[in-house]
C-alpha cells in the first residue's frame, strides 16, 4: 500500500546513504572521518547543535578504541534510533480531536484531507472546521478536500472570529454524533503574542464544549525547508502544547536528517509522513524502519 514511499524515501536517502556507506567500509574511523562525517550530516539538513551531539557520542567510543566503519554504523544507528525513540510518539487509538497547526504553505490542509480520508475508509463519520477565517482561499480547499473524501465540513464568514467557529463546530459534533473532528487553524497572525492568544482561544473553546475529550494538536513542517522551519515551527512550539509533528511534503527536496533535528531540538516526537497530493499518501512514522533505510 505505502510502496510509493518507500520509493520516494530512497530517492531522498540516495545521496546521503552513498556517501555514508564511503565510511561503514573503512578500516578504521579517526578524528579526520569522524570530521568528514559531521559536514555530511550538517549538509543533510540533521542540524548543527544535533549533529555535535552525535559526534560527541561517537567521539567517546573512538577514546575508548578506534572504530571500524561496521562498528560505527552499529553505534551511529544506536545513537540515531534514541534520538526518534526518546520522545514517545502519542497513542492514536481513542484520539478523536484533532488541532491542526502549521504555517501557510506547510501542507497543513493537505495533511487535514489525507488524515480524514484514513478515518473514513476506517468507517468513521468525520467533521472538519475550517477554523482559519483570515485566509479567503482556506476554507475552499479545505472544502475540496472535504468532497474528495466524502466528509462533512463547517465553515464560517470570511473574518470571523476562529474560536466561536470552534464553539459551533463542537457543538455540531455531538449533537450529530461524529466520530472524529478535525480543525484548520490560521497558519500566519501578525505577532506571535496573536497566534498564542488565538490558539488558546481556540483550545478554550474545545474544553468548554468537550471537556472530557483530550485535543492532539498537530504541528505540519514542510521538509523541503530543512533548517529554515526551525524559525517558524519553534514560533508554534511556544504558543501551544504541540503532541506530534506530520513531515510533509517528503517527495521534494528533503534530505533526510531533518527528522532528527526536528525531535532532538523541539522535543516532539513525528507521527505522520506525507507525499503528494493523493488522499492516500499519509504513512505512520517508523523510527527503525527509517534509520535502516537511511544507513542503507
Amino acid at each position: 500500500m505505502f510502496s510509493f514511499i518507500k520509493n520516494k524515501l530512497q530517492k531522498i536517502f540516495s545521496t546521503v546513504t552513498s556517501k555514508l556507506g564511503s565510511f561503514f567500509s573503512r578500516t578504521t574511523i579517526d578524528e579526520a572521518a569522524l570530521k568528514e562525517l559531521e559536514i555530511l550530516l550538517i549538509s543533510s539538513d540533521v542540524g548543527v547543535a544535533t549533529t555535535r551531539s552525535i559526534i560527541t557520542e561517537l567521539k567517546k567510543s573512538t577514546a575508548a578504541g578506534m572504530l571500524n566503519g561496521t562498528q560505527l554504523k552499529a553505534h551511529l544507528q544506536s545513537i540515531l534510533l534514541h534520538i526518534l525513540m526518546k520522545h514517545h510518539a502519542p497513542d492514536m487509538t481513542h484520539q478523536k480531536i484533532f488541532l491542526f497547526v502549521g504555517i501557510n504553505g506547510s501542507g497543513k490542509t493537505t495533511s487535514i484531507g489525507k488524515l480524514a480520508h484514513r478515518y473514513v475508509q476506517q468507517g468513521k463519520k468525520v467533521l472538519l472546521v475550517a477554523a482559519d477565517t483570515f485566509r479567503a482561499a482556506a476554507p475552499e480547499q479545505l472544502a475540496q478536500w472535504a468532497a474528495d473524501t466524502k466528509t462533512d465540513i463547517l465553515c464560517g464568514k470570511e473574518g470571523q472570529d476562529p474560536a466561536s467557529l470552534v464553539f459551533q463546530g463542537c457543538e455540531k459534533f455531538k449533537n450529530e454524533h461524529y466520530d472524529i473532528l478535525i480543525i484548520d487553524t490560521a497558519g500566519r497572525l501578525q505577532t506571535k503574542v496573536n497566534l498564542m492568544h488565538e490558539l488558546a482561544k481556540i483550545k478554550r473553546a474545545v474544553e468548554k464544549q468537550l471537556p472530557h475529550e483530550q485535543v492532539m494538536t498537530l504541528l505540519t513542517i514542510d521538509a523541503m525547508l530543512g533548517q529554515n522551519s526551525f524559525e517558524q515551527a519553534k514560533l508554534f512550539k511556544e504558543s501551544t502544547d504541540v503532541n506530534g509533528i506530520i513531515l510533509t511534503k517528503m517527495d521534494g527536496t528533503g534530505k533526510g536528517g531533518i527528522v532528527f533535528a526536528i525531535t532532538q531540538e523541539l522535543g516532539i516526537s513525528i507521527v505522520f509522513l506525507t507525499f503528494g497530493e493523493q488522499s492516500e499518501q499519509l504513512k505512520d512514522f517508523d523510527p527503525q524502519e527509517y534509520v535502516k533505510d537511511l544507513l542503507g
